[in-house]
């Protein structure tokens, strides 16, 4: 029984880092970097612009996270997180979003392995708790990076993640 409790701590832990200490201020960095042109402007028709994965990232850690674990009523409306073009600049899409992973944030704190075992129906999957952390936490890397990506396509420039590895000769 130690063992589980020790291995739910581990896995919440990691999770909390790679989203809130790791991609969170990253993408946050890059998104505060970007003109509103740039927030809501796609390749083609078919691609998401950087607004709507803010969107969409606010949604699914709502529902997934927030809304699950505190038995709330779900009202995402996620259809609308792709088909917005524009109507909020980036400043106010990273505000939403940061009151989002705030609430994700107190969620995860008091999770334990019970919790991560608990079956949920969310989107119309039925999961365990552990399957909703984990995919949250999936789903924003996925996200993240194509956010890094526009931004360092549309900027053209490095956006100095990893400069701690500098000193190690790995960073380039």
């Amino acid at each position: 029984m130690a063992a589980e409790t020790e291995l739910a701590r581990l896995f919440l832990e990691h999770s909390c880092k790679k989203l809130f200490k790791e991609w969170w201020p990253r993408m946050k960095s890059a998104v505060e970097g970007l003109s509103e042109e740039q927030i809501w402007w796609r390749p083609n028709t078919e691609s998401n612009s950087v607004g709507n994965l803010l969107l969409h990232l606010n949604g699914n850690v709502h529902q997934w996270l927030v809304d699950s674990f505190n038995r709330q009523e779900d009202k995402r409306e996620r259809a609308a997180e792709f088909n917005a073009r524009s109507g909020r600049s980036g400043q106010e899409l990273i505000e939403k979003l940061g009151t989002t992973l705030d609430e994700a944030a107190r969620v995860l704190a008091r999770l334990t392995g019970d919790d991560l075992l608990t079956p949920f129906e969310i989107q119309g999957y039925h999961v365990t708790g552990l399957d909703a952390v984990y995919q949250v936490v999936e789903h924003f890397g996925l996200h993240y990076g194509q956010i890094v990506y526009v931004t360092k396509a549309l900027q053209g420039k490095d956006l100095g993640f990893y400069q701690e590895l500098k000193e190690t000769g790995r960073a380039s």
